[in-house]
């Protein structure tokens, strides 16, 4: 692993947690704004980005399915997203 950035590999295993995702993002966002890059780098840690963006806004997708059916179960009628400054 390069120190402190990502190290480019891109295996095909289940997706991090939703913590561990933003945090690979993270990095990759700093090493593509810190540095000047060869193309092939930048290509690179894009493309995972955008993976890693994606099984992010999916594990986001399914919480807040999880969140609206346990607000259906509760006696809800119309799913409601969640709020965290209303306090529901």
């Amino acid at each position: 692993m390069r120190a402190g950035g990502y190290n480019g590999s891109m295996p095909d295993e289940a997706p991090p947690s939703f913590e561990a995702g933003l945090e690979q993002l993270e990095t990759i966002v700093k090493e593509m704004e810190s540095a000047e890059l060869p193309l092939d780098r930048a290509l690179e840690l894009f493309e995972r980005g955008v993976k890693l963006s994606a099984a992010c806004r999916k594990q986001l997708e399914e919480a807040e399915t999880k969140v609206e059916i346990l607000m259906k179960r509760a006696g809800e009628v119309q799913a409601q997203p969640f709020n965290p400054e209303s306090g529901k």
